[in-house]
């Protein structure tokens, strides 16, 4: 084995109501109303603080696809909670782990989305993540207004602007630029607060923006694209990085090409932390876990995961036998890092299209661990140590039991190996993650500087 790194494993776990499994929900243990009622959810959320996991991580979609309804109503995947909206009241039940919300570059504003993960960021502390995304489907473009979704180089290019005006307005103000000082009569420092001006191909954002910065600066910016432009995107702008990957080899190859991708920007590689989801079946033997995942596959509903595999590789798959091998498929312009790596699934093990979504309804496309506590922690220090991963995102199949199991049974065996620790060392999301504060970057021309004030000039 390679040479023990001297860091820890950084864990997150990737909240879904029910569970990550596509038949999750219909399991007897599992909790299908937390997407319905707060409270559950909060437990999931404190449990995972209990194991001093680093972060809570809440996907989102901004529409539901109008074909295969009938199919869709078999799984547990079309309702649930506003992520930031969800966020928020996490930070008032949380005290420690950090909260991590998805937001689309593609259907948002830049200052409406820095304003509001900015506020939630002072809210809790500076436990605030944001997952930066495109939306990659049709359905979510017919709800803005767009006949068209927009194509997938364009989408990254408008990513890539909004990041950096989100940014921008992050660092409106200086780190002591708010000063309350009762006897002089000033609130904060004129010098210290600084417009934006940004003008470019996809926005014009005047700011400044009306929130100062956290304890922790701002935000931790999340990115989980692997296709060419994703792993740009992730190098350029990416803090902490949720990728899949079904074997070390894959996890490895995705590992050292973005940290060599990181250096042309002039980053550090270790201030990005590469999680790769891993979706662990859990039991004090072998022999029980592998029972508890033939269970689970026996929940699968064959239209439930015909469907999952189509929303998975944005192609209608209804005119081919379940039962023959997957056809060579035409190009598509939905979310092509994923779609590469179910492809390959599939070539590589020569599956038939049932076969395939009976795979992919397990983990879609992530690393699969089905086995005792030592055989998980085994599988992650292999991955850690290896440098095909900083941490993970953990994909529990079925909540709360699977997330129960990992907090009780997985994290001590990581502790016992000092691969993970036992209590939180800092309070904000970056000191449990490693990662430096930022610093103050002041991004306004001196045009704008001298608009700035001739505008607090005339206020004045």
């Amino acid at each position: 084995m390679p040479e023990r790194r001297d860091d820890q494993i950084k864990l997150g776990v990737f909240y879904w109501p029910g569970g990550h499994h596509v038949a999750a929900w219909r399991h007897p243990q599992a909790e299908t109303d937390s997407v319905f009622d707060f409270r559950r959810c909060a437990e999931l959320a404190q449990l995972a603080e209990r194991g001093k996991i680093d972060l809570f991580f809440i996907a989102d979609l901004v529409g539901i696809r109008p074909e295969n309804i009938d199919a869709q109503a078999g799984a547990a995947r079309a309702v649930y909670f506003e992520p930031l909206t969800l966020l928020g009241a996490l930070s008032a039940v949380t005290d420690r782990i950090g909260l991590v919300a998805t937001a689309t570059t593609t259907y948002n504003e830049p200052y409406h989305l820095a304003r509001k993960l900015a506020s939630l960021d002072l809210i809790n502390g500076g436990r605030t993540g944001w997952n930066l995304v495109t939306s990659h489907n049709q359905a979510e473009a017919a709800n803005f207004g767009a006949e068209t979704h927009m194509a997938h180089a364009d989408r990254y290019d408008r990513a890539t602007e909004f990041a950096e005006v989100v940014k921008g307005l992050w660092d409106s103000w200086e780190d002591d630029a708010i000063e309350r000082n009762k006897q002089s009569g000033r609130y904060f420092d004129p010098a210290k607060l600084h417009f934006l001006n940004h003008k470019g191909k996809h926005f014009s954002v005047r700011g400044p923006l009306n929130v100062p910065r956290s304890p922790q600066g701002h935000p931790v910016l999340v990115q989980a694209g692997s296709s060419g432009p994703g792993r740009e995107l992730a190098a350029r702008t990416a803090e902490v990085i949720f990728t899949a990957a079904e074997s070390i080899g894959e996890g490895q190859a995705f590992y050292s090409d973005v940290k060599e991708r990181l250096k042309k920007y002039g980053r550090d590689p270790q201030h990005c932390c590469i999680m790769p989801g891993i979706f662990p079946v859990i039991s004090r033997t072998q022999k029980e876990a592998e029972d508890k995942y033939e269970y689970l596959q026996s929940l699968v509903q064959p239209q439930v995961g015909l469907f999952l595999l189509q929303h998975l590789l944005g192609r209608d798959l209804s005119a081919y036998d379940p039962d023959k091998p997957l056809p060579d498929l035409p190009e598509h312009d939905g979310a092509k890092g994923r779609t590469e790596v179910i492809l390959r699934t599939a070539r590589k093990d020569n599956l038939t299209l049932r076969q395939l979504y009976l795979q992919i309804a397990v983990a879609r496309g992530h690393t699969v661990v089905i086995g005792t506590p030592e055989k998980v922690a085994d599988t992650m220090e292999e991955w850690f140590v290896g440098r095909a991963a900083d941490g993970f995102n953990i994909l529990p199949p079925v909540f709360p039991t699977s997330l129960e199991d990992f907090v009780e049974l997985v994290i001590p065996e990581l502790q016992r190996r000092n691969l993970f620790r036992k209590d939180y060392e800092g309070t904000t999301l970056r000191e449990h993650l490693g990662l430096p504060k930022p610093e103050f970057v002041k991004r306004s021309s001196a045009h704008a500087e001298e608009e700035k004030e001739r505008q607090l000039a005339n206020a004045g």
